[in-house]
């Protein structure tokens, strides 16, 4: 195939410099950030939901789980209806509106109304991860295999730094609150702009993505049916191509540590350091910028080395990252280790989604393939987020949750390994279906 003409690709790159001022300005910094505040009250950050009391860290992190959870199970349903009724922008259009507007919707929440922000942080991270599965689905079938990595890097980068000019948007706000503002309703007013921002962008994306063709051969019957049929089409063919198998399974652990510090970086810092507010604004900043390089770099390398390579050097940075984060003690060592989440958490992404597009079959399925993906992914979130929840909530010390990962880590970094050996085996038999 031939990748798309540059209108196209810019087209979809856009998306991600729409929808990742959501993941990395308000799951990473801001509302994580605001809602420990609003929640602390008098009792030390224990709240009372659904009639049950939970640290609010944990609480945070629970309702983050759920919204994963949920996509989960929706996506391999509404990926097969995209591939067979060809309407996969009508659903990137759906998700975009309820992030977007739930989103907005966090410009009313404050201390008097601990459920309005549950369920909206709930919804409008539903939004953005149900997205993702269609945008990432288009990879594919508009990028030639032998530029997927780049592709894949370019949206990676734009995203960062849409991310990093909203970031400083949002801190000029709290630092200056201009029009008498106080830092909670500047906060707030970040919510409602980067509600607006991944909308208004994603129009771009919308207009120039084409629209996807459905599979005529396919039959128009239960969603459902035809949802667990596709999951189950697309297992079948994972299980014969060896090289493909092993790094899912390595992508599914190492996913649950990489998504869970990406989530909850911010709250750690907070409640292990009690660092200002400015300060972890300041420092997520810095990641994004470094995100940037690392996302390039690892791409570049990729070419040079191979993806698998790469991949497994990057988890082992990632191990080290977790073990420096249980011994972290000063503010200096938080910044040390901010600087090497930013180094290799672009990285890490942009690989797995280009090396996953590059190891699959050629297909017309390509949303189920990528729901395939993301559900791998999503329920590796739930698992990493619910297990740093628990051990958070039950032995009272956060930092106990940052070493559980490195079990995670470790886990995916041997399946990494295996896929690399057998990658290496296949290439040697003069097999080439599976290089990356």
């Amino acid at each position: 195939m031939q990748t798309a003409n540059k209108k196209v690709i810019n087209g979809w790159a856009m998306y991600d410099w729409a929808n990742s001022v959501y993941n990395l300005v308000i799951t990473t910094t801001f509302f994580p950030i605001y809602f420990l505040a609003v929640t602390k009250g008098d009792t030390d950050g224990i709240v009372t939901f659904l009639g049950r009391k939970f640290q609010n860290s944990a609480l945070y992190n629970y309702t983050a789980a759920m919204a994963y959870l949920l996509v989960a199970i929706a996506s391999p349903i509404l990926s097969s209806i995209a591939d067979t009724r060809g309407n996969k922008k009508n659903f990137l259009i759906f998700f975009t509106l309820l992030g977007s507007i739930s989103c907005s919707a966090l410009y009313n929440f404050n201390d008097s109304n601990l459920a309005w922000g549950v369920i909206f942080f709930l919804l409008a991270t539903v939004g953005y991860c149900g997205g993702l599965v269609f945008y990432n689905s288009y990879l594919p079938e508009i990028a030639a295999p032998e530029d997927r990595d780049r592709i894949s890097a370019r949206g990676y980068s734009l995203g960062y730094i849409g991310s990093v000019l909203m970031q400083l948007l949002g801190f000029a706000l709290v630092t200056l609150k201009p029009f008498g503002m106080t830092d909670g309703k500047a906060v707030q007013f970040t919510f409602l702009l980067v509600g607006i921002w991944w909308l208004g962008f994603a129009l771009i994306t919308f207009k120039r993505l084409p629209a996807s063709k459905p599979v005529a051969e396919r039959s128009k019957g239960n969603a459902v049916a035809e949802g667990i049929r596709e999951l189950k089409k697309v297992y079948a063919q994972v299980k014969v191509l060896p090289v493909l198998k092993r790094f899912l399974r390595a992508f599914f652990f190492y996913s649950m540590g990489v998504q869970t510090v990406m989530l909850a970086a911010t709250v750690f810092g907070s409640k292990v350091l009690n660092l200002e507010s400015s300060v972890l604004i300041a420092t997520v900043v810095a990641i994004q910028v470094v995100a940037v390089l690392g996302a390039w770099a690892m791409a570049r390398l990729s070419g040079k080395f191979g993806n698998m390579p790469v991949l497994v050097v990057t988890v082992l940075l990632w191990i080290v990252i977790c073990i420096m984060g249980y011994r972290m003690k000063t503010a200096m060592d938080f910044y040390i280790l901010a600087c090497g989440v930013g180094l290799v958490m672009g990285g890490i992404q942009s690989l797995s989604r280009s090396t996953y597009a590059k190891l699959m079959p050629e297909t017309k399925d390509t949303a189920s393939f990528f729901s395939y993906y993301d559900v791998t992914e999503k329920i590796a979130i739930v698992i990493g987020m619910a297990s740093f929840a628990y051990i958070d909530d039950y032995t009272k010390d956060i930092r106990n949750s940052v070493l559980a990962l490195v079990v995670f880590f470790v886990i995916g970094l041997g399946w990494l390994i295996s896929a690399l050996i057998k990658q290496r085996q296949l290439n040697k038999e003069g097999v080439t279906s599976e290089k990356a």
